[in-house]
């Protein structure tokens, strides 16, 4: 553990005990959250989770664009704010994204006739999924208000809040109302996101006179780059399900969503609420250079680790659901492969996420680059063989961009040679 490591874990431990009690809240209310994902899974049956999965990730497509990255601008912009200056900041922010939302869920009506052949949906599943995407959007743009002002607690109790009673929605209309129709569970998901927004608003002054366009302006300037990023990132792990759902059948897509969706998730919940809080803070201050050169050093093992942790994990789940969900140790085998790679590329991005415009742009143009041979890869596979082809896909894409990735972080961030004593 690194001197900036054991200060940073050090700070989060003893420094008051402000960030523990949130740590572990929000770790409780995503993991029930992902717990309640698998409740409908094991309910509803693969082929209406397949739908269920489809929406979801049709909806987190969409929520690039609704959101352009004012969150993460929130977490930095009102922190650094006067207390006067936040209510435009928060009303800006929020009228932006409603005006936003509102248009791309406008336009994506209008242009239904075409959207509904390319991604091989009906209108209702895509008027669910715009619906779904809105509601998204205005939750993460709200909980960025929280964090940025430091709310820590709050945020972590109403998030565990909204996640327990969908768990108890859920168990309801499965275990008592035998309800099986995925659409019931995608309207209590976009119920519990409205709620969330709506509470997590409360005790902010929201004043319409002060939004502001060159505010707005500034504000998406500011996550331009990044929304570029999470743009090819959506597509990139997102597109997936919708090749399989165009070339294998909706119960393919909800044991796809098991097998690769489920453990991606898992792990996301560990690392965004538990080991990220301490290792984004060390990457924002530590030497870029030396930081990626240790990451290309520990990725076998960091690959394998997480690999051998996804499989665990994959195993015991598949242990409590229902046999729609086959218990294959061989396709547990390529999901954990793909996980691990995929974990090694999420800590490039991160890192260099972290080293502002100038990591954004290697990140892009390693995007670029690496995305036509990832999709064709992804399309080439799953299009052949379907479920297993959608694993082999995931885990070549995550190879591809974290080949590019390292090779252009290595020339870009090259260890400036020692000064020769005259």
């Amino acid at each position: 553990m690194t001197s900036a490591l054991r200060e940073h874990v050090a700070r989060l431990v003893g420094g008051r005990g402000w960030a523990v009690w949130p740590t572990l809240v929000g770790i409780a209310a995503s993991g029930t959250a992902a717990a309640t994902t698998l409740v409908i899974a094991w309910g509803i049956g693969a082929a209406a989770f397949g739908r269920f999965t489809l929406v979801l990730t049709i909806a987190l497509i969409v929520t690039v664009g609704m959101l352009l990255n004012l969150n993460y601008v929130m977490f930095q912009e009102l922190p650094r704010a006067e207390p006067q200056d936040r209510p435009a900041l928060v009303t800006t922010a929020l009228f932006t994204t409603l005006a936003l939302g509102g248009g791309l869920v406008a336009a994506g009506l209008l242009a239904a006739p075409a959207l509904t052949r390319l991604l091989g949906v009906d209108v209702r599943t895509l008027c669910f999924a715009l619906a779904l995407a809105l509601s998204m959007t205005v939750n993460q743009l709200t909980e960025s208000f929280l964090r940025g002002l430091k709310k820590f607690a709050f945020v972590a109790g109403l998030k565990l809040a909204v996640a327990a009673v969908y768990l108890a929605t859920a168990a309801y209309c499965l275990l008592v109302a035998g309800i099986r129709d995925a659409e019931v569970y995608l309207v209590a998901l976009i119920v519990t996101n409205v709620v969330f927004a709506l509470v997590a608003v409360i005790g902010f002054d929201i004043v319409p006179r002060s939004w502001s366009a060159s505010l707005a302006r500034s504000l998406l300037r500011h996550g331009a780059y990044m929304s570029v990023i999470a743009a090819f990132t959506a597509v990139l792990f997102g597109v997936d399900v919708i090749f399989l759902n165009h070339w294998a059948s909706g119960s393919d897509v909800g044991v796809y969503s098991i097998y690769n969706g489920f453990p991606k998730r898992l792990l996301g919940v560990v690392f965004t609420e538990g080991i990220g809080l301490v290792l984004l803070p060390v990457l924002a201050t530590a030497d870029k250079v030396a930081a990626l050169r240790r990451i290309g050093r520990l990725a076998p093992a960091i690959a394998v680790a997480t690999a051998v942790f996804s499989f665990a994990a994959s195993a015991l789940f598949f242990l409590v659901l229902r046999a729609e969900y086959p218990y294959s140790p061989g396709l547990m085998a390529l999901s954990a492969v793909g996980i691990g790679v995929h974990t090694v590329f999420n800590l490039y991005l991160f890192a260099l996420s972290m080293d502002g415009v100038r990591g954004a742009k290697v990140l892009i143009a390693c995007l670029a680059v690496g995305s036509p041979l990832a999709l064709a890869c992804q399309a080439v596979f799953i299009s052949w063989q379907g479920l297993t082809g959608g694993l082999v896909g995931f885990a070549l894409t995550n190879l591809v961009l974290v080949a590019v990735v390292a090779v252009a972080a290595a020339r870009v961030y090259r260890a400036r040679p020692p000064e020769v004593e005259r």
